[in-house]
């Protein structure tokens, strides 16, 4: 059986302050996955870019249903085809230090984009 993408759309979420190494986590543990199947498995992760990473999947599948607006679709019948995370511009920042020094700190962020599409099987028999 093979599985071919017909219908897709796209969401984007920028400048989110999280870092892109901790949302990269939770990215690549729903990649590939039915939207309503990730959906359900991002509730239960204990991230908190969970909630974030969520946010941008249901807007994404939004995005779907409101470009195709004749077809019916459902969260069952849509898969995420590819979900990534890019680095966001980094705030940096001085913390004080001893003896008049100064410690950098990074304040970093990041950018979703998740894009979706239809599931259709294939049966080549």
């Amino acid at each position: 059986m093979e599985t071919t993408v017909l219908l897709e759309a796209r969401a984007v979420q920028k400048h989110l302050r999280r870092s892109p190494r901790k949302v990269r986590l939770v990215a690549d543990a729903v990649r590939g996955m039915n939207v309503q199947k990730a959906l359900n498995q991002l509730k239960f992760i204990q991230q908190g870019a969970a909630d974030d990473v969520a946010k941008v999947v249901k807007s994404a599948a939004a995005n779907l249903r409101d470009k195709f607006q004749d077809q019916a679709l459902d969260n069952e019948d849509l898969v995420i085809k590819t979900i990534f995370v890019d680095e966001g511009v980094t705030l940096k920042r001085i913390q004080p230090a001893p003896q008049g020094r100064a410690h950098p700190i990074r304040k970093r962020s990041c950018h979703i984009t998740v894009v979706v599409g239809q599931a259709v099987v294939n049966d080549k028999n």
